[in-house]
């Protein structure tokens, strides 16, 4: 099993969701981003429950006894809330946080801009070949998710 799966199988067995795993060059710090499944009550901000510090110690307490048995070898596992400026990874956290500000960065401009900040309108299109809806200025633009290189929400304070 590759590391990645084993880590989205015990973090998602423990009610929460993998935003993001990094590793470090050789493998030896292990870093590990989680954050509150989405609630489908048709209510209310899911998003404002947050993850705590007790939230961490589950995970990283699961992820090293796992790691154990696995025979993962690592020096230093980090397991921490994804902050208030989430990345968007998946192609469901488009859909998920659609009506939210978000700032993007793109891999091959699109006329002869790489930097997009806006509300996020959503994504549309199959697997494989959805297209993100952002309103910026007024306009609506698309561009292909793959060619999204970075895609950040915009904290509310």
């Amino acid at each position: 099993m590759q590391l990645f799966d084993l880590i989205d199988k015990t973090v998602s067995g423990l009610g929460f969701e993998l935003v993001d795993f990094e590793t470090s060059p050789r493998a030896r710090l292990l870093r590990v981003f989680i954050d509150r499944l989405p609630v489908e009550d048709g209510g209310g901000d899911a998003e404002k429950s947050g993850i705590s510090i007790d939230d961490c110690s589950l995970v990283s307490n699961q992820l090293s006894r796992v790691f154990l048995v696995e025979n993962v070898d690592y020096d230093r596992l980090e397991v921490s809330s994804p902050g208030l400026d989430r990345p968007l990874v998946k192609p469901a956290d488009y859909r998920r946080f659609a009506g939210k500000e978000v700032q993007l960065k793109l891999r091959v401009p699109l006329g002869n801009q790489r930097n997009f900040s806006g509300v996020l309108e959503g994504l549309k299109g199959d697997a494989g070949q959805e297209v993100v809806c952002l309103r910026a200025d007024a306009a609506v633009v698309e561009f292909p998710l793959d060619n999204v290189d970075r895609a950040r929400l915009v904290p509310k304070f």
